[in-house]
């Protein structure tokens, strides 16, 4: 009996604290309504917590990223538009709150890198298998002291 009550009370804990890992923060504001609430979310979910860097303020424990939560949820309660509150956002935490940065020209290497990179990549792969080509089809054309070493080699083996 002992066993059984030692297996469940482990159980128990080990359900509790996965659930707990796992779960997101639970904030108590109470919205106007369901459709500010599933917006006040959706908008959340697009900033980033500054101070985890890795989360958006909906899944941050941070302190920092509760109370950026409730000044969202206020401002869509309060009936502002997305880009007042992302303005909002942007003037006292910079560009980095937002998981997708404008197209800017300070920000124009964030979104155009990557093509770069990748036009960069596919130009020095095309050059590298065009020399490998060059090299395989043409035949090593021998020098006269060679062309006379291996009719040489050939009068010998005959």
């Amino acid at each position: 009996m002992k066993a059984l009550l030692k297996i469940l009370t482990s159980a128990v804990l080990a359900f509790g604290f996965a659930y707990q890992v796992s779960a997101t923060p639970v904030d108590t504001y109470q919205f106007k309504n369901a459709a500010n609430q599933e917006h006040a979310m959706q908008l959340a979910r697009s900033l980033r917590c500054p101070q985890c860097q890795n989360q958006d303020i909906v899944d941050s424990n941070s302190p920092v990223a509760k109370d950026l939560r409730m000044e969202v949820y206020k401002m869509v309660d309060a009936g502002k538009s997305d880009s007042e509150i992302i303005e909002f956002m942007t003037s006292r935490y910079g560009e980095f709150v937002l998981y997708k940065p404008r197209l800017e020209t300070k920000t124009y290497i964030l979104w155009l890198g990557p093509v770069a990179l990748l036009l960069f990549g596919a130009l020095v792969a095309f050059i590298f298998i065009r020399k490998q080509r060059s090299h395989a089809e043409k035949p090593a054309e021998l020098s006269a002291e060679e062309k006379q070493q291996l009719a040489e080699l050939l009068k010998q083996h005959k």
